[in-house]
């Protein structure tokens, strides 16, 4: 597959320029068990070594998927969500920790969430809250760090580095899949063009730089497309000055 990363090479070179460090991870959501989807993902990982924040939905985790996991270093359990159910009102965005419930059942359920991870992958698993379709009600994420979560993690770039006590935000900032056109690879003149676009933002200091740069994949999801346009964008992205971040809480 042929994509253009010109744009990309141009504006990374701005960064080397600049003396610039780009922190850089990586998001996988949607892990319920094992199969030949995550086998590829890790082997991905591993072929350009950066480690996968794999976000579990817990109430479908399978041990299976533990056993898998027990000996990946380079994939990082965390939480997403609780069963990964719509629960809001009308058409407009869907999201399983939404005011349409009641504050008392979205506690539970992320309570819920993290308890059963803490059980099902106890020595590896990272307090880290993924909502489903990257939409929470703030009144929910409010109450994320009183249930022993430390991160909170959804898209695009943050606003704020702690947006409650004790909860600090890493989100991520490019999904090569097409959600609403097939699921296949977004365009990829588009993609790159966006990638470029959000580092010049973090170059020029318009954005918070201090917030790791994330890829966002579903590993369930991933045409064959998809697949090589990540494998191309770590290629390419780890060309800039780097580090490779592992989300954990301060």
């Amino acid at each position: 597959m042929q994509i253009d990363w010109t744009p990309l090479r141009d504006e990374l070179s701005k960064w080397h320029q600049k003396g610039l460090t780009l922190p850089l991870w990586w998001r996988d959501d949607d892990a319920e068990t094992d199969g030949p989807a995550l086998d590829r993902l890790i082997s991905l990982s591993k072929e350009v070594g950066v480690p996968v924040h794999l976000a579990v939905i817990p109430r479908n985790a399978t041990p299976q998927l533990a056993a898998r996991l027990a000996n990946e270093s380079h994939i990082v359990p965390i939480v997403h969500g609780w069963a990964h159910r719509n629960h809001a009102r009308g058409l407009g965005d869907r999201s399983e920790f939404t005011d349409a419930r009641s504050p008392q059942a979205n506690r539970d359920d992320a309570e819920a969430a993290l308890r059963a991870m803490r059980r099902l992958i106890p020595e590896r698993l990272l307090p880290v809250f993924v909502p489903p379709w990257n939409h929470i009600d703030p009144g929910a994420a409010h109450e994320l760090a009183r249930l022993g979560y430390k991160v909170l993690s959804t898209c695009d770039a943050r606003h704020t580095a702690e947006p409650f006590e004790g909860l600090l935000q890493i989100n991520t900032h490019l999904d090569p899949i097409a959600w609403r056109d097939g699921e296949g690879l977004h365009d990829t003149t588009y993609l790159v063009s966006n990638l470029v676009a959000t580092l010049k933002r973090r170059r020029q200091g318009k954005d918070d730089n201090q917030e790791p740069f994330g890829l966002l994949t579903h590993h369930l999801a991933m045409q064959d497309d998809v697949w090589e346009f990540t494998a191309q964008f770590w290629s390419e992205i780890l060309s800039a000055p780097h580090e490779i971040a592992t989300i954990a809480p301060h």
